[in-house]
């Protein structure tokens, strides 16, 4: 007969097991990526390598195509998340301040992409724009990506508005402080760590899209992943592992940053405001 004390300990112990195996599963295929991507062999063979050369990463420096998408991906993110926080922060502000009956729903309606398959908002777009007159294939992207990237910005400026009283803005008026004093001494300050937390989604989510930018680039402007995907279909060699290695350097050294300038822990963990701090 197992005690209550020994079941205890064997969930303990469960808990943990499948947390390592989580953890592995997680890791497993990021550590195969990286060593593979220092193979000196012309071919995918048995891992781990047999010898290990930087012949990739040369290749990868000297490759034109990926470095196109790296930049159109660069510009696109950024764009679209400096666009989609600004837009996405005025817009979670007033929802804020909506009666709950048409919160509910004018939330929903800024979520909704979120439930909707890449695949069908890239053909819906597609089919949108083959309407209207010609646009160049980065305004398209562009419009796409606010699409996809606007309602985690909205979310989490929500999240981070949850815990400001409204009596600390009227405290504020009453003193008198106007709307945009009050916004830019009491509000944006509160809510600034929801605001980075949204840019931060927007930006992951803006340079790991596949599915609609596949629908929306060209022959001149497509993005990494679609130049990663063109590539595998094409010739497909370990500079595309190369490629991964790097984008994976790349955001260790974005969290890096930001764990220095805001506080990782700030920018993603507490994002709702404690009164009580």
């Amino acid at each position: 007969m197992i005690s209550k004390r020994q079941a205890d300990t064997i969930l303990v112990w469960a808990v943990r097991g499948l947390i390592a195996v989580t953890v592995v599963f997680l890791l497993l295929p990021v550590l195969v990526t990286a060593l593979i991507a220092f193979d000196s062999r012309d071919y995918i063979g048995t891992f781990p390598p047999p010898a290990m050369s930087l012949r990739w990463f040369i290749n990868l420096w000297n490759h034109s195509y990926i470095w196109g998408g790296f930049k159109t991906s660069l510009l696109l993110a950024t764009s679209a998340t400096i666009v989609a926080s600004v837009t996405g922060a005025l817009a979670a502000l007033a929802i804020n301040r909506m009666s709950p009956r048409w919160r509910d729903l004018v939330t929903t309606i800024f979520l909704s992409p979120l439930v909707l398959p890449g695949v069908i908002i890239g053909f819906a777009l597609l089919m949108f724009f083959s309407l209207l007159a010609p646009l160049p294939a980065f305004v398209k992207l562009l419009a796409s990506h606010l699409i996809i990237t606007m309602p985690y910005t909205v979310r989490m400026t929500l999240i981070g508005l949850t815990g400001i009283g409204a009596s600390l803005r009227e405290a504020a008026l009453s003193l008198g402080a106007t709307e945009s004093q009050a916004f830019f001494t009491i509000t944006l300050p509160l809510a600034k760590n929801g605001i980075a937390a949204g840019a931060i989604f927007a930006f992951a989510f803006s340079m790991d899209d596949v599915a609609i930018s596949l629908f929306l680039s060209d022959f001149n402007t497509y993005t990494l992943p679609v130049a990663l995907i063109s590539l595998m279909k094409s010739k497909f060699d370990l500079t595309i592992a190369a490629a991964a290695v790097g984008l994976m350097a790349v955001t260790v050294i974005l969290l890096i940053v930001l764990d220095r300038v805001i506080g990782l822990e700030r920018a993603i963990g507490q994002g709702i405001y404690r009164m009580s701090k």
